[in-house]
């Protein structure tokens, strides 16, 4: 299981690049076509990240905040996927959930499912069924930035220690499919907040997987060849 999670990821390490292309797309119509004239919401997605930052640089680090989201996401995962929940612990160094089940989604989930961004979206659409908030789009934007950005820092601090979530899935398999499931989740954020079409987005990152994918395939066939007349000389 570990060598077939190996050469998926193998397969899959292009993506990582095709959707961090569609997702700068993607910022790239909110600032009207252009990334150096940035519209108010990308100003107020990237203020809330660096906020953030900032934040975690200066202040205590809300640790048990995040062992909360943590644990909260293996077992909201996990019994989504029909598993059932036998105990969790919430703890200043640390937590654990105990499922009947498991697969590499509910085990990777905390690392690619940003908890408290959700809880930003699920609030939105709740006050979106009552108000207008389109007005309030870059202020939205800044908080599904900070919210992110407290996901990207822990996550980023978590993968520099031993976890066995990691372990576990192998370390390549594990990244790509973190780093992918990131910019996708964080591409939908956006456009559910913005009024960015969803086909725009699901067309931005069709596009660049197939450049991506066509590009190394036409490399790969240009390798080939050379060394095909190599052999046949």
């Amino acid at each position: 299981m570990r060598t077939l999670k190996f050469f998926v990821a193998l397969l899959l390490l292009p993506s990582t690049v095709a959707l961090t292309r569609a997702f700068i797309d993607l910022l790239r119509d909110l600032s009207g076509g252009t990334v150096h004239g940035w519209s108010w919401s990308v100003w107020g997605l990237l203020i809330g990240f660096l906020l953030w930052l900032f934040l975690y640089a200066v202040s205590p680090r809300p640790f048990r905040t995040y062992v909360l989201a943590h644990e909260c996401t293996h077992a909201l995962w996990g019994w989504a996927m029909g598993a059932k929940i036998k105990g969790m612990k919430v703890g200043r160094d640390g937590g654990y959930v105990r499922l009947t089940k498991s697969n590499f989604l509910i085990t990777l989930a905390p690392y690619f499912f940003p908890f408290y961004t959700v809880c930003v979206m699920l609030m939105h659409a709740g006050l979106s069924w009552f108000y207008d908030l389109e007005p309030y789009e870059p202020v939205w934007m800044g908080w599904i930035g900070l919210a992110w950005g407290f996901h990207v820092t822990f996550t980023w601090s978590m993968l520099h220690r031993r976890q066995p979530d990691i372990r576990d899935q192998g370390w390549l398999f594990s990244l790509v499919i973190i780093y992918c499931f990131n910019l996708i989740g964080v591409g939908c954020w956006v456009v559910i907040v913005s009024a960015q079409p969803w086909a725009d987005w699901g067309i931005h990152v069709w596009n660049e997987l197939a450049f991506v994918y066509t590009f190394i395939a036409a490399q790969l066939m240009a390798v080939a060849e050379q060394v095909w007349a190599s052999a046949a000389r």
